[in-house]
């Protein structure tokens, strides 16, 4: 590969890094070509770009972002893919766990591709110990939808108690003008 070559796929690569806010860097060494091409299938399917990038090309294309991704340094080290999503931070991670299940990896074997490092909106998760905090973590949508759930909730418990108040009140006046036209 040419200077040229390699400064090309560079720019590319930080290109990717600015358009995509998410994602993880996973070694599939080990894995065959069928399985790797399941993989990408799977990551097609889902609208989530799975590639090969040398380590170094990596690391230049990190520095460009406005971040500190010194962290990540970590887990570029052997084979590295870059799983791409735009969807949601977790998306890569359920997909992983979703291949590890189709794939029966039994105790003692480690599913591929391992995910080495993840690059959530600048914040740097490192290790494959940290696939089921990265599956969890919840979207900027479904936190903004919580918020407001939450922020809604008082003023309906509110309205709720006033028109039950309400119509309690209304039965104890029925009520108590009843009892004053058969007493009068």
């Amino acid at each position: 590969m040419t200077k040229e070559e390699k400064y090309a796929l560079v720019d590319e690569l930080a290109g990717k890094f600015g358009e995509y806010s998410f994602f993880y860097l996973t070694d599939a060494s080990g894995m065959t070509v069928a399985k790797i091409n399941e993989f990408r299938r799977l990551c097609f399917n889902r609208g989530m770009e799975y590639k090969v990038y040398k380590n170094s090309l990596i690391r230049k294309a990190l520095d460009r972002l406005s971040s500190d991704t010194s962290a990540m340094d970590a887990a570029l080290k052997g084979q590295s893919g870059i799983l791409f999503s735009q969807e949601s931070g977790s998306a890569p991670a359920k997909l992983l766990k979703d291949f590890y299940k189709s794939q029966n990896y039994g105790r003692g074997v480690e599913p591929k591709p391992v995910l080495k490092g993840a690059y959530l909106d600048s914040d740097i998760f490192v290790g494959a110990n940290q696939l089921e905090t990265l599956a969890t973590i919840k979207g900027k949508q479904e936190l903004i939808g919580e918020i407001i759930g939450l922020l809604q909730s008082p003023a309906k418990n509110v309205i709720g108690a006033l028109q039950s108040g309400g119509n309690k009140l209304a039965g104890i006046l029925k009520t108590l003008s009843e009892k004053e036209e058969a007493a009068g």
